[in-house]
């Protein structure tokens, strides 16, 4: 069995989709054997690809919001491994960027997954990851799987995508405010 580092060093070489890339592949994501909350999202956009930090964005410090944490804690590995559906930035779609490419999740999840034992909680953000991981679990649309989070602890937490372009998501479901980032925000703490 692979190690975590060999794992890693795999997943950062990674080219399995570099054809379907307009600016290249540069994997982005941070984990490591002692994260024990995990963050799945959608993939990077053109400013987490530059950096090739995560959530290095307008996204990520509503998120570190959300969660209540400094960016310290947030980057901070052995609490917090990152780990989008789609690795590298899938291009410019009519409306916002694409979907994160296929490959990515079915090829390197499970076995980046299985190199962190100390997991207790996985935070599934948007419908991508809410899809992949709960499948027929999840509700009718995003809202309701949110809506009902629940139902999916003590495993996965799945959230709305904090972007900017959710506000109008946001003020019209202000239950999630009011119900969901509080739990959220006990749960992390619990854990860090």
């Amino acid at each position: 069995m692979e190690n975590l580092n060999s794992i890693l060093r795999e997943v950062r070489n990674c080219k399995l989709c570099e054809a379907h890339l307009p600016l290249g592949a540069n994997p982005v994501l941070s984990i490591n054997s002692q994260s024990k909350i995990l963050i799945i999202g959608q993939a990077p956009g053109t400013k987490v690809h530059a950096t090739g930090i995560p959530w290095n964005d307008p996204s990520g410090n509503e998120l570190r919001r959300w969660l209540d944490v400094d960016s310290n804690t947030f980057y901070d590995p052995e609490i917090f491994g990152i780990m989008p559906m789609g690795f590298c930035y899938p291009g410019r779609g009519r409306v916002g960027d694409l979907p994160p490419r296929k490959e990515c999740a079915p090829t390197w999840h499970s076995m980046l997954s299985s190199q962190m034992p100390n997991l207790k909680l996985i935070l599934l953000i948007g419908a991508f990851a809410q899809s992949y991981y709960l499948g027929e679990r999840r509700k009718n649309n995003l809202t309701e799987t949110v809506k009902n989070f629940k139902e999916y602890l003590p495993n996965y937490f799945p959230l709305v995508h904090p972007s900017p372009r959710n506000r109008l998501w946001m003020r019209k479901n202000p239950w999630f405010e009011t119900e969901v980032l509080p739990e959220l925000r006990d749960r992390v703490l619990a854990l860090i």
